[in-house]
């Protein structure tokens, strides 16, 4: 083929990847919170509700961890997990015995398969079924410990704004329950994670519960630290009878300072991180581009040399 010709075609191929992959960021970027609650949405459901395929998958997924047996010692630790990355109703827990199961029976099939396709000793089929079957376990439960770092996360960069809605609302004259229950409202759009958890420690004191009771209960529903130092600088103001509203106004310039910190760190490690691409990837492409029209050249020369 002529060169000209390939490095057009190369050129179409780098610029629809490119675009392709920029498009779909652009249309998953206004959805991002939903994207990244969805790959367990069948979590959160208990029977099937309507029709089709995902209504299917999450009966069978049901159905499949409810004839499995389970101890009550993991599912209690499953389900302290489970409510870590969000997911708080006992119909979860089923589901996700469920998907354990089924991805360690598919990845076991899938490993039985290959094994008998390139070995013929038992012990090796057995041994490989075994490990198909352990990586189809540990699969859910390492997708959960990402979702529960991703919650985290969004918590962690929507406690500022939760602070500022709390102290505007007590400079106002509310209480803290009557704050808490705006800022569940304002923030419903920007950190549902948030809002869901002010919002619960609202309906909890409304239900006879004492507020610190109520606090306490956030601060264990969650393994963010910055929630849990929150549910401690709540618990002291009310033990103590301090002025909430510039103690929460400190801490909320305390967080956003602590973060410009954490950004200007992560700045400066990028130029050493930036070594090995750069080293790697575009250095070889640089060297390329300036010495081979040279090196052609040379070797054109060097050739009519010899003949």
């Amino acid at each position: 083929m002529n060169p000209t010709a390939m490095m057009g075609l190369f050129f179409l191929f780098v610029m629809g990847t490119v675009s392709v992959i920029g498009y779909v960021a652009f249309a998953r970027r206004e959805g991002a919170e939903e994207e990244e609650r969805a790959p367990l949405d069948l979590l959160t459901a208990g029977e099937p509700q309507g029709q089709g395929l995902r209504a299917s998958l999450v009966g069978m997924l049901h159905s499949i961890g409810e004839s499995m047996p389970s101890s009550e010692s993991s599912r209690g630790a499953t389900q302290k997990r489970l409510g870590l990355a969000g997911y708080r109703t006992e119909a979860a827990i089923t589901s996700y015995f469920g998907l354990k199961y089924s991805c360690g029976g598919v990845i076991g099939l899938l490993f039985c398969f290959y094994a008998l396709q390139k070995q013929d000793d038992v012990a090796a089929i057995v041994i490989a079924i075994a490990c198909g079957l352990g990586l189809g376990f540990l699969i859910p439960e390492r997708f959960l410990d990402y979702l529960i770092s991703s919650r985290n996360d969004r918590l962690r960069r929507a406690l500022p704004p939760a602070l500022d809605l709390l102290v505007m609302g007590m400079e106002a004259g509310q209480s803290l329950d009557q704050a808490m229950l705006l800022a569940s409202r304002g923030l419903q759009k920007f950190s549902p994670d948030l809002a869901g958890e002010l919002l619960t420690v609202y309906l909890e004191t409304r239900a006879s519960k004492s507020r610190a009771e109520s606090i306490r209960h956030m601060a264990e529903r969650n393994s963010e630290p910055e929630i849990r130092k929150f549910c401690a600088l709540l618990l002291d103001s009310d033990r103590f009878g301090s002025s909430l509203a510039p103690t929460l106004r400190q801490h909320a310039k305390f967080l956003r300072v602590r973060y410009r910190q954490r950004a200007q760190e992560q700045a400066r490690k990028l130029t050493v991180k930036m070594v090995f691409p750069v080293f790697f990837l575009i250095f070889p492409a640089i060297l390329v581009v300036t010495l081979g029209p040279a090196v052609l050249l040379l070797m054109r020369q060097m050739s009519s040399l010899f003949q």
